[in-house]
């Protein structure tokens, strides 16, 4: 499987660079929020990209000069399983040199 060669997607293959363009299109309305006060360098004149491949993984959202990862959890989180998964998927994360900020939303 190809990969991408941009330092910033950690060899990302094409196939995940693709499934990220298709959940660019779906943000849930928190991600669309935060979108609308990271997007254009609008905070601190940073750059955010958001569900940003990196490796085997989709971010929600990224931000390449702190090396920060932000991720929104909503309910879905709290089952077990997945929160073992994520779990396991920070640990990856972090030995890539990425800080990571995780939000649980609660409705």
């Amino acid at each position: 499987m190809k990969s991408i060669e941009r330092p910033f997607y950690y060899g990302a293959s094409v196939e995940i660079l693709s499934r990220a363009m298709q959940l660019r299109k779906r943000l849930t309305g928190v991600e669309k929020v935060l979108w609308k006060k990271l997007e254009k360098n609008n905070f601190e004149n940073l750059r955010f990209r958001r569900q940003h491949p990196i490796g085997k993984f989709i971010v929600d959202f990224y931000c390449h000069e702190l090396l920060l990862v932000i991720e929104l959890d909503g309910s879905i989180h709290n089952k077990p399983e997945i929160a073992e998964r994520d779990e396991g998927r920070e640990l990856e994360l972090k030995k890539l040199g990425l800080t990571i900020l995780r939000s649980r939303i609660m409705r």
